[in-house]
């Protein structure tokens, strides 16, 4: 796979507030679509997820398993505790090879960004929260 394959995300990002553990708010407001988050999720050129993490989805073969699996992730982590760990993983774990689906800009603390995509998250807004949506329900 071609990293040039993958769609960015527009360049506006929705200002969040961390409480505790977690991100409570869904950004902008913005409702999650578990159907398009789940699609996000078993996207191979956009979200990635699979390349580390196995998840609940028969169809898709070789899935990871350098992350935790995501099956009945919604039972052990709330909305908050997933909107965190996707915009900024590194608050929960450090060393986290996990990326920042929701980060971008030069005061980002983001490395290793290739040219391309230096200002671009990789989630919108309204993707992260499909995403959270999906993973939600996962139970």
């Amino acid at each position: 796979m071609h990293w040039a394959a993958l769609s960015l995300a527009a360049t506006t990002l929705l200002p969040f507030t961390v409480q505790g553990d977690g991100i409570p708010a869904p950004l902008g407001g913005l409702p999650g679509d578990a159907a398009r988050g789940r699609a996000l999720v078993a996207n191979r050129q956009q979200g990635l997820c699979l390349l580390c993490h196995a998840a609940p989805l028969p169809e898709q073969r070789q899935q990871g398993n350098l992350g935790p699996d995501l099956a009945g992730v919604g039972a052990r982590l709330n909305p908050a505790q997933l909107r965190l760990r996707l915009v900024q993983p590194q608050a929960v774990v450090p060393d986290s090879l996990m990326p920042a689906y929701y980060r971008a800009g030069p005061d980002s603390g983001l490395k290793r960004v290739a040219p391309t995509y230096v200002g671009q998250p990789l989630f919108s807004a309204q993707q992260l929260e499909d995403v959270v949506a999906y993973l939600s329900s996962l139970k």
